[in-house]
Formats: structure tokens, C-alpha cells, sequence
């Protein structure tokens, strides 16, 4: 059992920043890849970052060198921070990793919750 729980959503304003949460529970062995995707109301989902269990890390072109993807191994969390917000990135936010658990013997995906993101004046 295992769940991705999301938090540091909320209103700002364009040029404002914030970091999202994204914290693992359960019967956890070991996290690989790791990211996040967004999605507006009546729109598809949009892949945003993901980062590889080595650390390194990818970003969709209308975030790149804005927004960060971290991860802190020891409290199973991995982050996303956000700079210089515009109201294009209003939308949720979902967080998302491939989990080794102690119930399998293979990774899976597990999602967030979501966290909404409003970017406005």
C-alpha cells in the first residue's frame, strides 16, 4: 500500500512563486522516477517535469528555467518549486512515481491527489 499526497497549492500572483509537496507513504523500498504533470479544467493533461532516480531531470519547454524538480530520498518527498508564475500555469498539479513496495516485486505508478495551482492578479 502506498499513497502520494500533495500539498502546497494555492492563489498567487503572476511573477509569485511556490513549491508544491508531494510526500510517499506505505511500504516503501525505493522510489525511481519521479514527476509531476498539470491539468486545466476541460484541457488534456500536460507532462510538466520528471527526474530519474540518478537525479537528473527533464522539463517541458513553457516551464524550463522556471520551475525545479527535487527530491529528498530521506523523507520519501519529492518537490516541485515554482517561479515566476503566469496565468498559463494555473491548473492541478499531479505528482506522480514509480514505487518499489514491499507488496510487489516490480515498480508501479502512483499519482497524487492533486493540488490546484491559481495564478492571478
Amino acid at each position: 500500500q502506498v499513497q502520494l499526497v500533495e500539498s502546497g497549492g494555492g492563489l498567487v500572483q503572476p511573477g509569485g512563486s511556490l513549491r508544491l509537496s508531494c510526500a510517499a507513504s506505505g511500504r516503501i523500498v525505493r522510489i525511481s522516477d519521479v514527476g509531476w504533470y498539470r491539468q486545466e479544467p476541460g484541457k488534456q493533461r500536460e507532462w510538466v517535469a520528471f527526474m530519474k532516480a540518478d537525479g537528473s531531470s527533464t522539463y517541458a519547454d513553457p516551464v524550463k528555467d522556471r520551475f525545479t524538480i527535487a527530491r529528498d530520498n530521506s523523507k520519501n518527498t519529492v518537490y516541485l518549486q515554482m517561479n515566476s508564475l503566469t496565468p498559463e500555469d494555473t491548473a492541478v498539479y499531479y505528482c506522480y512515481a514509480d514505487v518499489l513496495s514491499s507488496s510487489y516485486v516490480s515498480y508501479r505508478t502512483y499519482w497524487g491527489q492533486g493540488t490546484q495551482v491559481t495564478v492571478s492578479p
